[in-house]
């Protein structure tokens, strides 16, 4: 049968659990739902799916939930020995180089982001100049992460909308 689906959650890798959480609820506003822990690799039923995911000889991990305002949930995992690539936007390649969040305060959520150690990629953007205040910018997380803002839903950004 097919229908939308909703999205359930996103995973992110950081270098520094404690960190990426300050940094989550202080500049997002996110909130924790399950505070940081550590995943050992063993025959519990954490342990042999996280097996199946990464294979055998992972070792451990430490892992922290949090979830928007629409509930969306931020997984954030810190692997031991995890690298920063030298280039984190490798637009080019398969897989997801970004994630985006809303605020009709796009100014002052990059003032946030880049005062928290994250930093502005790009001026922000008019959509349709003259038309519609649809308004967006690129900025990376003070862990590499490329997160996009948007001054409105998604929807009314790309649809007829209301405007």
């Amino acid at each position: 049968m097919r229908y939308p689906r909703t999205f359930s959650h996103i995973g992110l890798s950081v270098p520094n659990l404690e960190q990426a959480v300050k940094f989550y609820t202080e500049v997002m506003g996110w909130y924790v739902i399950m505070e940081p822990a550590e995943v050992v690799e063993d025959d519990s039923a954490i342990g042999v799916m996280c097996t199946d995911v990464f294979g055998k000889g992972w070792g451990k991990f430490r892992i922290a939930h949090l979830a928007t305002g629409d509930k969306i949930g931020i997984e954030l995992f810190e692997f031991p020995e995890n690298e920063k690539p030298e280039n984190n936007f490798v637009y080019w390649k398969t897989g997801i180089f970004h994630y985006c969040v809303q605020d009709p305060d796009v100014e002052g959520l990059v003032e946030k982001i880049v005062e928290h150690g994250g930093k502005q990629r790009m001026p922000i953007r008019e959509y349709y100049p003259g038309e519609k205040p649809y308004r967006m910018v690129y900025c990376e997380d003070p862990f590499g992460n490329l997160v996009e803002i948007y001054s409105h839903s998604y929807e009314l950004t790309y649809s007829e909308g209301a405007y």
